[in-house]
């Protein structure tokens, strides 16, 4: 059986639902990535491990690693901080530590946490499991961006821009 929108595979554990992205894309071509609230307004955002995702050696590769730690961590932010609700939030640095192996058919999750927010920057850091055992250590700082527009929900990357007069040509 396979995950739809409305029903997450029966190996996903209770509580996470599919996180919805518009289904193209980067992420509709490595996800579903799922999602759960968690107490104080934090989520959980997890994924299986499928052959896909994994390198020659049958576990989930780095760079698959790296792309469920640079969702996570702004995710996060979006649920920690109604500050950062509809904001994009552009990576600016991202650094993963790589702990331990995610074997294919593995239940990865992770938690982050806010760590600092300015006027133009967060700061957050997360752990990350493979079936209970933590694989990653991840921190990051990302720039806080233009807002979603009101319509947009988060598959969808429209923003609200201000409209510019026309531009005169140049002679």
């Amino acid at each position: 059986m396979t995950a739809t929108a409305d029903s997450p595979s029966p190996d996903v554990p209770e509580g996470f639902q599919p996180r919805q992205y518009g289904g193209s894309g980067f992420i509709g071509a490595n996800g579903p990535l799922y999602l759960r609230k968690v107490e104080g307004g934090g989520v959980q955002l997890g994924f299986r491990v499928e052959p896909r995702h994994c390198n020659p050696m049958g576990v989930l590769h780095g760079g698959m690693m790296a792309t469920f730690c640079d969702m996570l961590l702004p995710i996060s932010a979006h649920y920690l901080s109604a500050d950062l609700a509809r904001r994009m939030l552009p990576t600016i640095q991202l650094q993963v530590d790589y702990l331990g192996p995610s074997p294919l058919g593995a239940w990865v999750q992770g938690d982050a946490q806010l760590l600092r927010t300015t006027r133009s920057l967060v700061f957050l850091q997360g752990l990350v499991s493979a079936d209970g055992a933590t694989v990653a250590r991840a921190s990051g700082i990302f720039k806080i961006g233009a807002l979603f527009d009101d319509s947009a929900d988060f598959g969808q990357a429209r923003l609200r821009t201000a409209k510019r007069p026309p531009q005169e040509p140049e002679d």
